[in-house]
């Protein structure tokens, strides 16, 4: 009970569509940090960072959130939020990866503003409760050695050790996980699931390595996963993926469907809230919206960098790193 009323406190932690709209339109990004300076996002949001940086701010308070919503759960709730933080394990495998990679990209431009200052790798993501397997990924000292301590792990073998390979294998393996282990989510998970896949496939133009096309046949169905054009591949979609690609006759349209994920994501949560009082969909419900506010709070950041803008965006702005 007491993780229940833990759950729907938290909402308030959330900076809410009138919130969002305010951060989105400021003429400046110090401006809209120091709005933010005054939320639940103040911690490590300062002026003077980099939109990166601040986007990686509200990524961790989220992660807070998340752990302290994990903290007053029972075993089976804290499972339920570890599978829907799995993100963030991945973003710190991926930076880790590129560290150990000749592979690394080259720096992001930075505002003349932040000239001089070094661009390092951002410390990882402190997950607490919520990691998977990340204490032994991070001892690794090679890509292959991070490819194998992920196969002996419940990540899987990626079924490769370049960045793409592992980042597209960590996230097939978390949509499935995330499946099993939160049946609330399943429809999340799949539709998800679906979009890493056309976007790998169909807009990037990079086959799946087989392991990770396998998996994604569990959710997605194997007529899905062998389609040989996207439309070929969207008509063959369960109706648990298929309502995400609703309408987006072409590939290079996927990016319409990140906003719909979100907004169903949040709506779901909500309903979840509101519809239960015991047992794990209130804490499900509270960790959807409170991911979904800090999406759309990543997104307006990106928007005030820009020079701010109105409340009713593109979704494309809104796509921002997590």
């Amino acid at each position: 009970m007491a993780g229940v009323t833990r759950a729907r406190a938290l909402r308030t932690r959330c900076l809410g569509t009138d919130g969002v709209r305010n951060v989105a339109g400021s003429p400046t990004l110090d401006d809209a940090l120091r709005y933010l300076a005054a939320t639940a996002y103040r911690h490590d949001v300062t002026p003077g960072a980099t939109p990166a940086e601040a986007q990686r701010a509200v990524s961790a308070t989220l992660l807070w959130h998340l752990r302290v919503l994990a903290g007053w759960q029972p075993a089976t709730g804290t499972a339920a939020i570890r599978a829907l933080a799995a993100g963030f394990e991945i973003s710190n495998t991926e930076h880790h990866l590129r560290s150990l990679s000749a592979e690394t990209p080259d720096p992001a431009p930075v505002e003349p503003r932040h000239a001089g200052t070094p661009r390092l790798h951002p410390p990882p993501y402190r997950l607490g409760a919520l990691a998977i397997a990340w204490t032994r990924l991070a001892r690794t000292r090679t890509p292959s050695e991070l490819r194998s301590a992920l196969a002996a792990s419940v990540w899987g073998d990626p079924g490769g050790d370049s960045p793409a390979a592992v980042s597209t294998g960590m996230r097939v393996s978390a949509a499935l996980r995330l499946a099993t282990a939160v049946p609330d989510a399943a429809r999340w998970a799949a539709a998800r699931l679906a979009l890493l896949f056309a976007r790998e496939v169909f807009v990037v133009g990079r086959r799946m390595p087989d392991v990770s096309a396998r998996r994604a046949a569990r959710l997605l169905g194997p007529q899905a996963v062998r389609a040989g054009s996207y439309a070929d591949f969207r008509q063959a979609l369960p109706a648990s993926a298929q309502w995400l690609l609703k309408d987006i006759d072409e590939a290079a349209d996927l990016w319409r469907a990140e906003a719909r994920w979100w907004e169903a994501v949040e709506r779901d949560g909500r309903e979840l809230l509101r519809r239960s009082h015991f047992g794990p969909q209130p804490v499900v419900g509270a960790a959807a919206v409170l991911c979904a506010d800090a999406w759309r709070t990543r997104g307006a950041l990106e928007l005030a960098a820009r020079g701010g803008g109105p409340g009713d965006w593109p979704a494309e702005v809104l796509d921002a790193p997590g």
